[in-house]
């Protein structure tokens, strides 16, 4: 097998495009205003302070709809239907792309992720020891963090905000601390998201806290795989809606699974789950970015595969994963 005809090097190409695309989009494809991009509700963290990208994340606008319109509506002085309207069509439009591509916009598109892939590629090439994986109860007391961000910085701090309960800082905290917001505009040569931001308090907090967390991002990744993307708050926003894809991960374990575990091995979240013996089971679960990993280092014929709607794209067999394996262990090595 020829290690450009691997699913993980058509994920690596997607990636690229899509690096390409959502960082540097407006120079060929859109002008730098953002209601000239492609959606206000792109599932994967890419960044409106980017003013050279092509489109930004559904976060962003939750954010301020929370601050400004939602909060409205709480406090009286904004009519339901001015202050839900925008909500309602940034969700429907973010369901409508969940139902296309499922969680695949974080394992696929997504430039933060794409980025802390490449800076582990890189550590694994420098023959740094890498954790590979981490233990399952660090992942349990891991996982609940993502949730609480969602919550937190998503909508309780925003709806705070414009409630006039909390300072103006507070109105989109996520976007105030995101790693991506860095990535990207220093992707594009702005350094102007890197500084500390000492106006106020509030404001020169966050923007320490955001500067101490892209460089905690940037260290763990050398030792961690995927190690941001752990904590995100847009797998809970895709988690609400995930069943209703067409795209999804299934395992039918029945009596061929032989809990191996080698895909929890491959797997870049370490979900321990997927070793679980399951039966014609759709089992995309929370942490899952439908990368196919698991799928390519399954040595059982059609026991992991990625679906889309009746068609199964890609299933786990034995042939392609001594070809892969062999291949990634060529990797490792050189």
């Amino acid at each position: 097998m020829d290690r450009f005809l691997t699913l993980t090097a058509l994920r690596r190409i997607t990636q690229l495009f899509f690096f390409v695309i959502l960082v540097y989009g407006s120079l060929f494809l859109t002008t730098f205003y953002s209601e000239d991009k492609f959606t206000q509700a792109w599932p994967s963290l890419t960044c409106a302070y980017d003013k050279q990208s092509s489109d930004y994340c559904v976060l962003i606008p939750l954010q301020h709809q929370m601050d400004h319109r939602v909060a409205g509506v709480l406090d009286g002085s904004i009519s339901p239907m001015m202050g839900l309207m925008g909500t309602l069509i940034t969700l429907v439009t973010f369901f409508i792309l969940i139902v296309v591509l499922n969680k695949a916009f974080c394992g696929w598109t997504c430039p933060l992720g794409f980025f802390q892939e490449i800076i582990t590629m890189i550590a694994t090439k420098l023959r740094i020891k890498q954790i590979k994986s981490l233990e399952f109860s660090t992942i349990k007391k891991i996982r609940p963090i993502k949730w609480i961000l969602f919550a937190f910085l998503i909508f309780i701090f925003p709806l705070l905000t414009g409630l006039g309960f909390v300072g103006h800082e507070l109105g989109d905290p996520f976007c105030k601390i995101c790693p991506s917001r860095i990535l990207t505009t220093l992707a594009v040569g702005d350094t102007s998201q890197l500084t500390v931001d000492n106006s106020t308090w509030g404001y020169m907090t966050l923007s320490i806290i955001a500067d101490l967390l892209f460089g905690l991002m940037i260290a763990l990744a050398l030792f961690v795989k995927q190690p941001f993307c752990r904590i995100c708050p847009m797998l809970p926003m895709q988690a609400v809606f995930k069943k209703f894809s067409l795209f999804r991960l299934t395992k039918n374990g029945s009596s061929k699974c032989d809990n191996c575990s080698n895909c929890v091995s491959a797997c870049p979240m370490d979900i321990y789950e997927i070793a679980n013996k399951e039966e014609n089971k759709n089992i995309t679960y929370s942490d899952c970015t439908l990368c196919g990993r698991c799928v390519e280092f399954c040595p059982h014929d059609d026991v992991l595969s990625l679906k889309y709607g009746p068609f199964t794209p890609f299933s786990s067999s034995k042939e392609y994963f001594k070809k892969r394996n062999k291949l990634d262990i060529s990797w490792r090595k050189k």
